[in-house]
C-alpha cells in the first residue's frame, strides 16, 4: 500500500525536518525495528498540529484506509502523527474500528506504538463501545500475542478510580507465569499506576500472588520509597 494522498503534505514537512544523526540514535533506541526521518517529539507534534490546521482530520469513512497507509510507510514517526490524528477522531468512530485498531496494534508491532495504542485509543474505544469489552478482551487474550495481551493490561492505565480491578487482577493472574519481558513490565507498571488510587489493593494482590521479580519491583516502586 502507498501512502495515502491524506499524508504527503505531512511527508513533505516530515522530509524537510528530518536530521540524520536523531534518526539513527532513535532507530538504535527502538532496536532498529524501524527507519525514522529523525525529528524530536515537540517538532514532530509541531508539525502535525500545522498540518492538521491546513488539511483537517480525515474522513471518517476513510480512516481505516488512511491509517493503514500510515503504517506501511517506511518511517515510524508517520505511525505515530496516525495514531495521534486517530485519537483526536476517537470520539467519532464507529464500534468496527476495533478491528482497525487490532490490525495496528499487530502490524510492526514494538512497545512505543502498543502503548499509546492502548491506554489512550483503546480505552477510549472500550468506553464508548462497553458490550464489546470483554469479548475482545477474551479474544486478545486467547490470541497468544504479546503485543494484544499487553493491550489488555493496559487499557486501563489511566483509568485511575474508574479502574475495574476485578478484570485486571484477573488478566495479570492469567499472564502472571509469562516468559516475556514486555508482559512481565506491563503487569508492573499497570499496578504501579493502580497503586497510585488503591494502594492497599495492589499490595494486597502482589503479596498473596506469585509475580516474577520484574513485575513485582514495578509494582511496588513508588509505594516502598
Amino acid at each position: 500500500m502507498t501512502l495515502h494522498p491524506y499524508w504527503h503534505p505531512l511527508d513533505e514537512a516530515f522530509t524537510q525536518l528530518a536530521d540524520p544523526t536523531v534518526a539513527e540514535g532513535a532507530a538504535a533506541y527502538m532496536k532498529y525495528i524501524s527507519v525514522f526521518y529523525g525529528i524530536k517529539a515537540p517538532e514532530r507534534r509541531l508539525a502535525l498540529g500545522h498540518f492538521l490546521k491546513e488539511n483537517s482530520t480525515p474522513d471518517i469513512n476513510k480512516l481505516e484506509e488512511i491509517s493503514l497507509s500510515a503504517w506501511t510507510h517506511p518511517q515510524r514517526e508517520m505511525q505515530y502523527a496516525a495514531m495521534e490524528v486517530l485519537f483526536k477522531v476517537r470520539k467519532k468512530t464507529a464500534a468496527g474500528h476495533i478491528h482497525l485498531l487490532e490490525q495496528l496494534i499487530v502490524t510492526k508491532s514494538w512497545w512505543d506504538t502498543i502503548d499509546y495504542i492502548a491506554p489512550h485509543l483503546v480505552s477510549s474505544h472500550f468506553e464508548r463501545y462497553p458490550e464489546q469489552r470483554d469479548t475482545v478482551v477474551t479474544r486478545w487474550m486467547e490470541s497468544g500475542n504479546i503485543w494484544l495481551q499487553r493491550s489488555c493490561l493496559l487499557f486501563q492505565l489511566k483509568a485511575k478510580k474508574h479502574t475495574d480491578s476485578q478484570l485486571l487482577f484477573s488478566l495479570i493472574e492469567q499472564l502472571s507465569d509469562h516468559k516475556e519481558f514486555f508482559i512481565r513490565k506491563a503487569i508492573g507498571w499497570v499496578l504501579r499506576e493502580y497503586a497510585k488510587t488503591n494502594p492497599g489493593a495492589v499490595i494486597e494482590f502482589v503479596e498473596t500472588h506469585d509475580l516474577s521479580g520484574l513485575s513485582r519491583r514495578e509494582a511496588l516502586k513508588h509505594l516502598e520509597k
